[in-house]
């Protein structure tokens, strides 16, 4: 990592505890401790399903708070006249937000082990976390560039969970099966990184859908982040700082 990148990823961590997501991160962690200390034994299948959600739709949502942030304080409009190009801009923030969610799953995963003993496979789960999260990382920064204020993103991200988070989740618990939605699910970004956040924990057993879900975030993720997500990012810029 360039040193102008190094930078600009502390930049962005920095802004995403200036608006208080690292907190909301940690105020998460705590509540599924209270929740796993008081209630049901049974809850420690949820694990894989907070992950989840935790690297799809709270990724979008954190990327999509700290954009409108730096909207409200013309910080784009500023960057632009650095001497730093427009993938390291882009870059940093998917980097940076991928290392917070990292942290804030990192806490839940913890907060699940030392209540409910939940056994994981570590190195398995930290590659499942990161490549899920930098693709909806992606995919957020994107979203982004087409919302006029945060409400806006946040009515299309309730659209985005209905379309494809709902039906992965019933997958998940059984509620849709069979051969044709397992063959439809296979093209859901959030079934991919649904299906190699499970490799990590046990039981699981490795088939051709952990391998074509891992390549399919990959594959999708650079070509999303080369063709859409940094070539659109100038006229965003632009438009942001009014000119």
């Amino acid at each position: 990592m360039n040193s102008r990148l190094a930078i600009l990823v502390k930049g962005e961590l920095h802004r995403l505890h200036k608006y208080n997501l690292t907190s909301v991160s940690v105020l998460v962690a705590l509540i599924w401790g209270v929740f796993l200390f008081f209630l049901d034994s049974s809850l420690d299948t949820m694990l894989p399903f907070v992950l989840v959600m935790d690297a799809t739709m709270m990724s979008i949502m954190y990327v999509g708070a700290v954009m409108f942030f730096e909207k409200s304080e013309s910080t784009i409009s500023t960057m632009l006249v650095t001497p730093v190009t427009n993938s390291e801009l882009v870059l940093s923030k998917v980097l940076a937000n991928t290392l917070h969610n990292m942290f804030a799953s990192a806490l839940i995963i913890t907060v699940f082990m030392i209540i409910k003993d939940v056994s994981i496979n570590i190195p398995l789960v930290v590659i499942a976390i990161l490549l899920t999260t930098a693709f909806h990382t992606t995919l957020g920064v994107f979203m982004a560039y087409y919302q006029k204020d945060f409400t806006g993103m946040l009515v299309n991200v309730m659209i985005f969970s209905f379309v494809l988070f709902v039906p992965s989740v019933l997958f998940l618990l059984n509620v849709i099966s069979g051969p044709i939605w397992e063959a439809i699910l296979l093209i859901n970004p959030i079934q991919a990184g649904q299906e190699i956040i499970l490799a990590a924990f046990k039981d699981y057993e490795f088939t051709y859908k952990y391998y074509f879900s891992l390549s399919y975030l990959i594959v999708l993720g650079i070509l999303g982040y080369k063709y859409f997500v940094l070539p659109k990012f100038q006229d965003y810029a632009v438009k942001q700082s009014g000119v």
